[in-house]
Formats: structure tokens, C-alpha cells, sequence
């Protein structure tokens, strides 16, 4: 992450403390894990016996007014010039700032503002990367040029494989840069990375069209996963509409490196808290192939990991159930208010001390105060269990209306077995970095 000061504001503003820093019981943070997960599969299976998400046929419609505000040119040209604005002013900074993170906004504004930021923005309002990417605004800019009007022709199609393959590398390549690159925080890291990221989107923009970000950006895929558990969504038939978060959930695209793209985010979410334990920190010190390299085996390790567990246990689930066409990406969904558990968990304090002191530095304020983590140890502790669990139980219920649907009655239950145990064991893992 961002060097800063060191201290133990640092280590909470980081989002994962150590033991002496979060003081929870590990007995009663696993306990009542334990006791959510084996409660809510309980009630589940003796409850819920047909599905009852609709995907996006479901949702009450909002006013005609402010869908029309909402979709009008104006407020969606608005959002656009906002995004380009921003990318622009990272841009001058990563130019002619200084190469210090303490007083350059530059990095702040893509590892916290963007990468934590989405996190709320897309919950709360949706998709919102697709209209403030600013290389979407590029894009559109560069075929209004003369030169392209002359040779313009029709886009090449996607190719149906491809899927969200590209976006799942993409995470990757941000989250290799934020966690295993040897000086992320550099001006001339920041800018190479983001260069090269603008020069190949744009790139395949030109052979496939516009919706090449749709399928293949990292952010757009990233924003556009969290914005299945808002409450905003589409429906349907293009109404926006306020719904059940797990409608929106239920309705999300079984493409394929949709798996990819989920296990990127948990496993480098994990490769982060694990990061910051001493054993690691004095593997990385210590080992002979580097601190880049080992950090680089130990991100795709953490990541292959989840990958593995989640493979075996669909996997398990086909045995139980019987043949399905689709059983990896059948219950991939699940795992998303999973990730958001960790998201939430890690990212909460950095987002709300390191996101005002960027908004500060970028603003041009000397001295910078330095920041204060919103909760105690106590309550960070609790909320970062809350969320790692609340996620779970969520993915419970959404892999259980899955199961259901799919599979005959006296199956669902005992097919949902092997994702139970999963649940588990990412619980054990999530809560272990918590207080480990």
C-alpha cells in the first residue's frame, strides 16, 4: 500500500491490524461466525424451498422524473467530463508533482479515492465507472476526429470466450502493481502503469468497439460486480428501478472469467492482509529470489488458493447434484458479497483517513494533518468482523435460491454441503488475517 509515516495509525489506516491492535476474542469472533453460517443453512433448508430472486425482472419502478434526469445527456456528458477531468489532474500531478506520496496527491487518488472509493460509489449508486471512465470518454473523443470519421467501420464482435478474461487480468496487473511491484507509489511506476493500461484499452477499443470496457475493463468489471448488491439497478425492460440487492445479485452474467475475476479480488484482497503478518514481511527480507519475485509468487498463490477451493467444491457439488452444464459459474455469484465482506473489512479505514488527506494534499494544503482512524481498535475489530461474516451469510443465501432453482428438493439441500464448507473455511481464513 501507500508508504506513510510509520506508526500505528499507519498499520489502521492499512485496514488489517494485528492482534494487539484489533483486541477481539478469537473465540467469540469464530464462534459466532460458526454459529451464523450453521444457523442461516439451518433456516434455509428448512424454509426456503423454491427460489424467490428474479433477477432483472424484478424492481420498483422510481419516478419518471428522475429517470429522465438520470439518463439524460446532459447528466451523463456531465459524469463523463468529470471523469476525464480527474484523470487529467492525476495525470499533471504524476508529470509535474513531486515524487513523494506525503505530497502528491497522485497516488492517494488511484489506490484510495479509485480502487477503495468504487467500493461505496457502486454499492450506493450503481455501475458509476461505466460513465466516469475516463478512457471510455477517450474513445468516444478519438472517433469524432476527422481522420476516424473517414475510416470508420463497423466494430470487429467480440469473441464469446473471451468473457471478462481480460478484466480478471487487469485486477491482477493492479493488484500486482499496489502489493508486489517494488515501488508503487513511484511517479514513474504510476505513470508507466497507467500508460501502458490506456494505450491497450484503447487499442482493442478501436477493433471492438465501445464495449470492450463493458466486457474487458478491470474497473468497469470491478464497479459492475459491487452494483449487483445495490439497490439501484435496470430492469429488464431499461426502468431504473430500487430493489432486493440479491435480485441484482441473481442477475449476474454466468460468463466466462467471471470465476477469475471473483477469485483475483479475494485472493489479493487475503495476499493483503497476509502481507502485513511479521512472518511474511521477514520471508520477503530474507528470501533469495527477491522481495518482487517472492511477492509476486505469494499474490498468485493466495489467489490460486481460493481458485483451487472453489473449483473442488463445485466440483463436489456436481457429484451430489448430478450433471450441470455451467458448474463453476452456476454459484460464482455467491461469491461476491464475500469479496465485498473482505473489501469492507481491509479498506474501511484507509478509505475514510488516507481519502480526506489526498482530497487535502490535492487541494494544496501544506501540513496535511496527519489521520485519525474513525473507530477504535474495538470497533474496527467488530466492524471487519461484521463484515467478513455478513458476507458469508449473504453468500449462503444467494448460493441456496441458486440451489434450489437448479436442482430437485431432495438435492438442493445436500448439494449446498460442499459451499457450506467453503463458506468455512474462507471464513477461518478471512477472520484468521483479521486477528493474526
Amino acid at each position: 500500500m501507500i508508504p506513510g509515516p510509520a506508526g500505528p495509525l499507519t498499520t489502521l489506516a492499512h485496514g488489517i491490524g494485528s492482534q494487539h491492535d484489533l483486541p477481539i476474542s478469537p473465540f467469540y469472533a469464530f464462534a459466532g461466525a460458526f454459529a451464523a453460517l450453521f444457523v442461516s443453512f439451518l433456516a434455509l433448508g428448512l424454509l426456503w424451498s423454491s427460489s424467490r430472486f428474479r433477477g432483472e425482472r424484478s424492481g420498483l419502478a422510481l419516478p419518471a422524473g428522475l429517470e429522465r434526469v438520470a439518463d439524460a445527456p446532459a447528466t451523463r456528458t456531465t459524469l463523463r467530463g468529470l471523469g476525464l477531468a480527474a484523470a487529467l489532474a492525476v495525470l499533471l500531478c504524476l508529470l509535474l508533482g513531486p515524487d513523494d506520496p506525503a505530497r502528491n496527491p497522485a497516488p492517494g487518488a488511484v489506490y484510495v479515492l479509485l480502487w477503495a472509493g468504487l467500493v461505496p460509489a457502486s454499492l450506493l449508486l450503481g455501475p458509476v465507472w461505466s460513465l466516469l471512465n475516463p478512457l471510455r470518454t477517450l474513445h468516444r473523443l478519438c472517433r469524432r476526429l476527422p481522420r476516424a470519421r473517414r475510416r470508420h467501420h463497423a466494430p470487429a464482435p467480440l469473441p464469446a470466450r473471451l468473457g471478462q478474461w481480460p478484466a480478471a487480468a487487469g485486477l491482477f496487473g493492479f493488484t500486482w502493481l499496489e502489493l508486489a511491484a517494488p515501488d508503487p507509489a513511484s511517479t514513474t511506476t504510476l505513470l508507466s502503469a497507467l500508460a501502458l493500461y490506456a494505450a491497450v484499452h484503447l487499442a482493442f477499443a478501436a477493433r471492438y468497439g465501445e464495449r470492450w470496457f463493458a466486457d474487458a475493463d478491470a474497473f468497469e468489471a470491478y464497479s459492475s460486480l459491487l452494483a449487483r448488491l445495490s439497490p439501484l439497478g435496470r430492469r429488464s425492460d431499461g426502468h431504473l428501478v430500487l430493489r432486493n440487492p440479491f435480485h441484482g445479485l441473481d442477475a449476474t452474467p454466468e460468463r466466462p472469467g467471471l470465476v477469475a475475476t471473483v477469485c483475483v479480488l479475494l485472493g489479493s484482497t487475503a495476499y493483503d492482509g497476509y502481507s502485513d503478518t511479521p512472518s511474511w514481511i521477514n520471508t520477503l527480507q530474507t528470501s533469495p529470489l527477491g522481495r518482487t519475485p517472492t511477492a509476486t509468487l505469494g499474490l498468485l498463490t493466495a489467489i490460486a488458493l481460493v481458485a483451487t477451493l472453489y473449483c473442488l467444491c463445485a466440483a463436489a457439488t456436481r457429484l451430489v447434484c448430478g450433471p450441470h452444464p455451467r458448474p463453476l459459474t452456476a454459484f460464482a455469484h455467491s461469491l461476491v458479497p464475500i469479496a465485498l465482506g473482505y473489501l469492507v473489512a481491509h479498506y474501511f479505514s484507509l478509505l475514510v483517513t488516507e481519502g480526506p488527506r489526498t482530497v487535502t494534499i490535492a487541494l494544496g494544503t501544506d501540513n496535511a494533518p496527519e489521520p485519525l482512524p474513525p473507530l477504535g481498535p474495538g470497533g474496527l475489530a467488530a466492524l471487519q468482523v461484521i463484515a467478513v461474516v455478513t458476507g458469508h451469510v449473504l453468500g449462503v443465501i444467494a448460493a441456496h435460491d441458486r440451489s434450489v432453482r437448479l436442482f430437485p428438493p431432495a438435492r438442493a439441500v445436500a448439494g449446498q454441503l460442499p459451499l457450506l464448507a467453503l463458506m468455512i473455511i474462507y471464513t477461518i481464513g478471512g477472520i484468521g488475517l483479521l486477528l493474526n
